[in-house]
């Protein structure tokens, strides 16, 4: 008896396993989204699964700033980073500790399935 190539697929697709199948998410952040940090020096991003590097991208966007309430987006240069050994934390490395305002850190990554994802997060400095 032979099976129909869609019923293999399909049983294929069901029997693969759900690490394959499954989006990158981040799991983690340093500072935590919509918290408040004093100066911080280090960003981490914690992710769901292993990272492709070449995937991956992260900004850092000051939103806000105390006293100057026409404040526009200033991207935020000075850091550098760096991946953990098993490719799940992405650590932004900045040159100065951030000063008070609202901030945004943008990322964008890809896993095993070749999905790109993004995000975003929110905290403030005070």
């Amino acid at each position: 008896m032979r099976i129909p190539a869609f019923i293999a697929a399909l049983a294929l697709t069901t029997l693969a396993p759900a690490a394959l199948l499954a989006h990158v998410q981040l799991t983690a952040s340093t500072p935590t989204a919509d918290s408040s940090a004093k100066a911080p020096k280090q960003i981490t991003l914690t992710f769901s699964q292993p990272v492709d590097q070449a995937s991956a991208a992260a900004s850092i966007v000051m939103t806000a700033m105390p006293g100057m309430a026409n404040h526009g987006e200033m991207l935020i240069r000075n850091f550098t980073t760096s991946w953990s050994a098993d490719r799940t934390t992405l650590t932004l490395t900045l040159k100065k500790p951030l000063p008070t305002g609202s901030y945004e850190v943008r990322w964008q990554a890809a896993a095993g399935d070749g999905h790109a994802m993004n995000g975003t997060v929110e905290f403030a400095v005070s």
